[in-house]
């Protein structure tokens, strides 16, 4: 569906006028950084590879910017909104704007962190210029609870970007670079400058995609999986054998264990692929 020559999207003025008269003050408790670009939010939209299938889940819709140029495109937005204002005005300004669209938007006030269900019909992808300071606990979460999301197509920090995306082996490969490859093939989309957003932050942000893809074949529990990676990454710097010393009762017991998932004792966790952080878990598992 080709967005129609006449939909607005909202420009810097309107974001402006908007908040003002709503009397918002962007809050860094809730990490609120509105897009004022309407380039940036057709980028985003282009980049996830949505279409008029896709029942798209949106986090922190803010004022709408996002919200607007996904109603032109898919078929359905489930904006979930953590602020009661922005949750409130967000229906009134698809009604005004985009008013053959405004059926198909759901707003929900809610808490992403704490979403374990949405209202049918379920998303199949998720696009959002997520808050900063929850994005990698938001992915994770809506990951696990939605089975649906097929794609993910999220803007967060620069940062935590690259950290979603590492492989193995770098520096900046840690905890969320193997929670994510739990779930998914992730990659890096591109980047975004500061001045697109108001108020502008003092970091550069990151595109990051996600295509859903099966967990590692595994009889350990995602939890146990995931409690390994947790305490290999506690003290990075050290061996394996140190680091899961804790984990697994004694830096003997955590080389038995090593030894028999075949991962080398004296590794580093950075060095870990999913599948072998499953493995180490499993071969725990068999112990009791």
């Amino acid at each position: 569906m080709e967005p129609h020559p006449h939909d607005q999207l909202l420009g810097p003025a309107e974001i402006r006028e908007l908040a003002g008269r709503l009397g918002i003050r962007p809050t860094k408790s809730w990490g609120q950084n509105f897009v004022i670009d309407p380039n940036t939010v057709r980028k985003i939209v282009r980049q996830a590879g949505v279409g008029p299938d896709d029942v798209v889940l949106e986090v922190g819709p803010g004022l709408g910017s996002l919200t607007l140029a996904l109603l032109h495109v898919v078929d359905r937005v489930t904006a979930v909104e953590i602020d009661p204002a922005l949750a409130e005005q967000l229906p009134r300004t698809v009604a005004e704007l985009a008013p053959g669209r405004a059926d198909r938007l759901t707003v929900l006030h809610q808490d992403a962190l704490r979403v374990t269900e949405l209202p049918d019909p379920q998303p199949t992808a998720l696009v959002a210029n997520l808050p900063y300071n929850v994005a990698v606990p938001v992915v994770l979460n809506l990951l696990e609870a939605l089975p649906s999301l097929q794609r993910v197509l999220v803007m967060v920090q620069l940062e935590v970007a690259e950290r979603l995306a590492a492989t193995p082996g770098g520096r900046i490969y840690g905890v969320p670079s193997v929670k994510a490859a739990w779930y998914a093939e992730v990659s890096s989309a591109g980047r975004v400058g500061r001045n697109v957003f108001w108020p502008a932050p003092n970091v550069d942000s990151g595109l990051v995609r996600m295509v859903r893809s099966d967990p590692p074949s595994t009889t350990a529990k995602r939890s146990e999986v995931f409690a390994v990676v947790d305490a290999a990454f506690a003290q990075r710097r050290k061996t394996l054998r140190a680091a899961l010393a804790g984990w697994a009762g004694s830096p003997a017991a955590a080389e038995d264990i090593l030894r028999r998932a075949g991962v080398d004792p004296g590794a580093r966790g950075e060095r870990l692929t999913v599948e072998q952080f499953a493995a180490v878990a499993e071969a725990r598992a068999t112990d009791q």
